[in-house]
């Protein structure tokens, strides 16, 4: 029995450790702009709600960590609209952590881009805490597409949650998954320790890895209708 538990923890390790290390905040926001241009100019998230949305969120390429743990852990990034509204263009962008730990036999060895898109100054204001758990802490919902998403306006929806899986788009849920900001990410990026809601809501320059994100997006949605 221990050593079938040894031989589990030493595999979870070999794992899960290369994919941590070699998580740079650059690669991070590169990947995550791949995935924002490839949903959006297919329209797969019409830009129709894209401009009703206050912040958005991307964690690229998330997988199962580990065998028989059952463990998904993504890494990934928030911009959200600039003023005191939050009505704006977007902001430089904030590394942020995703704990869907709960969709492991879902998720497979399956590697899934999530898109979520935080839809209400209340919701933002709780994302942007730190740390946060869908569901208890902000409502979340299968984000809508297509008609249904043209017709979407429901004031009591935090936050719309979307993945693609093996080309597939559609709304996901994500039941109890926890939202965190990766304050050593955040330091790596902009060289100084900062909260998300620092890098988000006080103006913190965007920095040259972000760029191309930030002007991807401030050109599909320049303001919040």
């Amino acid at each position: 029995m221990q050593l079938t538990s040894a031989v589990l923890l030493m595999t979870y390790l070999v794992t899960t450790l290369p994919l941590f290390a070699e998580d740079k905040p650059s690669e991070r926001l590169a990947a995550s702009t791949v995935v924002l241009k490839t949903i959006l100019d297919k329209q797969d998230i019409p830009t129709s709600i894209v401009n009703k949305a206050v912040c958005v969120l991307v964690y690229p390429g998330v997988k199962k960590v580990g065998i028989g743990f059952g463990v998904t852990y993504g890494r990934g990034m928030i911009t959200c609209r600039t003023g005191a509204q939050m009505i704006g263009k977007w902001s430089a962008p904030a590394m942020y952590t995703l704990d869907t730990g709960s969709l492991g036999v879902q998720l497979g060895s399956t590697s899934t881009d999530y898109v979520l898109l935080v839809m209400t100054q209340r919701g933002a204001e709780k994302v942007l805490s730190g740390k946060l758990k869908l569901g208890a802490d902000a409502s979340a919902v299968a984000g809508p597409s297509g008609a249904k998403a043209v017709e979407l306006n429901d004031p009591n929806v935090d936050v719309l949650t979307y993945s693609r899986a093996k080309g597939l788009f559609a709304g996901a849920a994500l039941g109890s998954a926890s939202l965190a900001s990766d304050g050593d990410m955040n330091k790596e990026l902009y060289g100084k320790p900062l909260a998300a809601s620092q890098i988000v809501r006080d103006g913190a320059a965007v920095p040259v890895a972000g760029k191309d994100l930030v002007d991807f997006l401030n050109k599909t949605s320049p303001a919040k209708i």
